[in-house]
């Protein structure tokens, strides 16, 4: 993984990953290309993180009761089924094309466990940032199953804001997109888009070309502002498959620290002791079989503000 991303000459970044294992004991080892130094956010997006597909074995992927403040939590996947779990009292499945978004302002936990019949997981797990004026809203949660959409070549399901004639009807606190493109075999498409949002094309599988410049599997394609057409190439024998985010650039500083998206260090620390203490600001996750996830040590240091460099 380098934090200086490739600029090509046609404008795009390629954001390479870096390999990160999430949930304890039986960590599921995840590639993530968002936050990192050469890039924060695409628009509002804040966290991209991308699995598998992976061999979950016996006794599957289980990721017990944890919090979350100040932000939107996407989860997508590719294959396998996950039972999620939270305080609001929401018992849902994640599966396969099949949208669920959290909402966590002032303060919610949640469960994941993949299901008996799951042996394989591969997805993405995406975070957005809540704008200030919304960052202490209340629990939510919606699931949303979008129809495939045929486009030169390439299948679209619209899981958030609009592309190509669809629209997600799912409610989010900043204008967003979040799309699955499936290419077929050396298929191109060029897709109209709003020329004030950045672009981030994540790449699961496939010799995938955005605007012309390479974007290897797991790497991340970055666009600034300014572009009102993106042009998708698949030059391999095999299908690819891709996941595109979009936002209008998101200007404010924010701290990220273990599950929480906060403004300052303090904001974070409160919201670790409102966690460890067990105060009711997260609620309680009914029917998980197991104990709270524990925060880990806050580090001997003050957790700064980021945002993105200076464009180019």
């Amino acid at each position: 993984m380098t934090d200086n991303p490739a600029v090509q000459p046609g404008g795009v970044e390629v954001l390479s990953a870096r390999d990160v294992p999430l949930g304890g004991p039986r960590a599921l080892q995840v590639r993530r290309t968002i936050p990192q130094k050469a890039r924060t956010l695409i628009g509002a997006w804040c966290f991209a993180d991308h699995y598998g597909p992976v061999e979950v074995g016996p006794g599957g992927m289980d990721l017990p009761p944890h919090p979350h403040t100040g932000l939107q939590t996407v989860s997508w996947l590719f294959s396998g089924t996950i039972e999620h779990r939270d305080s609001l009292g929401t018992h849902s499945f994640i599966r396969p094309g099949e949208l669920n978004l959290m909402t966590g302002g002032h303060g919610i936990a949640h469960s994941e466990v993949s299901t008996a019949d799951t042996t394989v997981l591969h997805g993405v797990q995406l975070w957005v940032a809540l704008p200030d004026a919304d960052r202490a809203a209340g629990r939510d949660f919606q699931h949303h199953v979008p129809e495939p959409v045929r486009v030169d070549g390439a299948e679209l399901r619209v899981f958030l804001g609009s592309l190509a004639g669809a629209t997600s009807p799912v409610r989010t606190f900043t204008p967003l997109l979040g799309a699955q493109i499936d290419l077929d075999p050396h298929a191109t498409v060029t897709l109209s888009v709003d020329p004030g949002f950045e672009h981030g094309l994540l790449v699961d599988a496939g010799d995938v070309h955005l605007d012309g410049t390479a974007v290897p599997p797991a790497e991340l394609g970055y666009v600034a502002p300014g572009a009102g057409t993106l042009t998708l190439a698949n030059r391999s024998d095999a299908p690819a498959r891709t996941v595109l985010l979009g936002g209008p650039p998101f200007e404010e500083e924010i701290v990220m620290w273990w599950n929480f998206v906060a403004r300052d260090h303090e904001e974070i620390l409160h919201a670790r002791q409102d966690w460890e203490a067990d105060s009711g600001r997260f609620g309680t996750v009914e029917g998980h079989q197991g104990q709270r996830l524990p925060a880990p040590p806050v580090p001997d240091v003050v957790i700064l503000p980021r945002r993105n460099p200076p464009a180019r």
